[in-house]
């Protein structure tokens, strides 16, 4: 079984450090690289998609929460708060009050809506000692996070919207959904809000899923303490369920913040807020795809996409020529010395790297490159001057190859 706490040390990617804390794990430069390939991708799906980034503060005051229905709903999973003068400041739990003041800060008009506002931010859980694993179960963590601002008639055309995002980046990942969870309400004295708003956010969500033709199962008792939610439910390689994508309908927060819009006829209207995030927080994906891929990532975000490898030290010069090309057209590339053992051995030691370039006598004179996938697959030479571009487009996360 591959678990992402063993692999991801032994491939790298992070660690941890009792003086920093439990649940607080720090990330070397492989796990950097692919968080980095991830967050870059996500922001240019969202961003085609129609979002604006912003950036907010990861502390607010305690009053923030008051208002958005953190502090009473979500108290205990909250960090103490910190005195700042006559302030008392929280880490924030979730990004969206600050979203809903970003939408507030000024009047909008209908004409502006759907507005979308997405942000890869830092959001703080106090977790249970007992329950932090790696990267799994953490106490700081970057979630995608994104606030659509919209009328409630444009709900539907909105969260098809998000669940065709969520699909082509699963696809993109290599990585593939269960099952969907429509999450609802329970104890009615956990949830906020009035009984119309959440009759009103659970039937608009099913109505969805249910013209989609996508099964799922109803959970009483899993939506957010502001609305119901479709969760996406994913199985690590040991077959243990966790939610790592998810929509969720807002009616509440919008009318404890007063948001408002100019309609059509003048009239001031409320938004509905939906919460979605495509892939979850970084620490809980990076971990789902070190298990499922057992450190073989898709060519795109992988830590080293290309390995150059020279056969001898003659190679050297041309084999540090080809490096320093893969290296200005922006792929993560390095070089194997030829000291550190034979070309055989090398080329094992490298297996979870998606392309291996091998430069010999022959490819030296040519000018040329013998590309090696790790599926054991060796490519024809090739022009020296063509392969970054060859490589670039193979690993481009909407395209598929057989490196990838």
């Amino acid at each position: 079984m591959n678990d992402h706490r063993q692999l991801g040390r032994e491939l790298g990617l992070f660690d941890s450090d009792p003086l920093i804390g439990a649940g607080l794990p720090y990330w070397l430069p492989a796990g950097a690289a692919i968080r980095h390939a991830i967050e870059e991708f996500v922001r240019e799906v969202e961003r085609r998609a129609g979002y604006q980034h912003v950036y907010s503060p990861v502390l607010g005051k305690r009053e923030l929460y008051e208002m958005s229905g953190h502090w009473a709903h979500y108290r205990e999973d909250m960090f103490p708060p910190m005195g700042a003068g006559r302030d008392q400041m929280v880490l924030r739990p979730s990004l969206c009050p600050h979203h809903a003041l970003i939408y507030r800060s000024r009047q909008r008009s209908y004409r502006e809506l759907p507005m979308r506002l997405a942000e890869l931010g830092g959001q703080f859980r106090e977790e249970a000692s007992g329950a932090l694993g790696g990267l799994t179960r953490v106490r700081a963590m970057q979630l995608n996070d994104a606030h659509v601002f919209c009328p409630p008639a444009d709900i539907a055309s909105e969260v098809a919207a998000i669940l065709d995002m969520i699909g082509h980046a699963y696809d993109a990942l290599g990585i593939r959904a269960h099952h969907y969870r429509l999450s609802l309400r329970g104890d009615t004295s956990k949830y906020a809000g009035d009984t119309e708003m959440w009759d009103q956010g659970e039937q608009g969500l099913a109505e969805v899923l249910d013209r989609r033709g996508l099964r799922y199962e109803s959970a009483t008792g899993e939506g957010a303490f502001y609305g119901p939610k479709i969760d996406v439910q994913i199985l690590d390689p040991a077959g243990r369920e966790s939610t790592l994508s998810t929509v969720q309908l807002d009616f509440y927060q919008p009318r404890q913040f007063g948001l408002s819009y100019v309609a059509a006829d003048q009239s001031l209207q409320r938004p509905v807020m939906i919460h979605r995030s495509i892939v979850g927080s970084l620490e809980r994906l990076v971990a789902h795809l070190t298990e499922v891929h057992a450190g073989a990532f898709p060519a795109w975000m992988a830590p080293v996409q290309v390995v150059v490898l020279p056969v001898a030290g003659q190679q050297l010069p041309a084999a540090a020529s080809l490096l320093r090309r893969f290296i200005n057209a922006g792929l993560r590339a390095e070089i194997s010395d030829p000291d550190r053992g034979t070309l055989g051995a090398r080329i094992r030691s490298h297996r979870l790297v998606p392309y291996q370039a091998v430069i010999g006598g022959r490819e030296t004179a040519d000018d040329t490159v013998s590309l090696r996938l790790r599926t054991g697959l060796v490519l024809d030479p090739m022009p020296a001057r063509d392969a970054a571009d060859y490589i670039l487009a193979a690993s481009d996360p909407s395209a598929s190859s057989p490196g990838s």
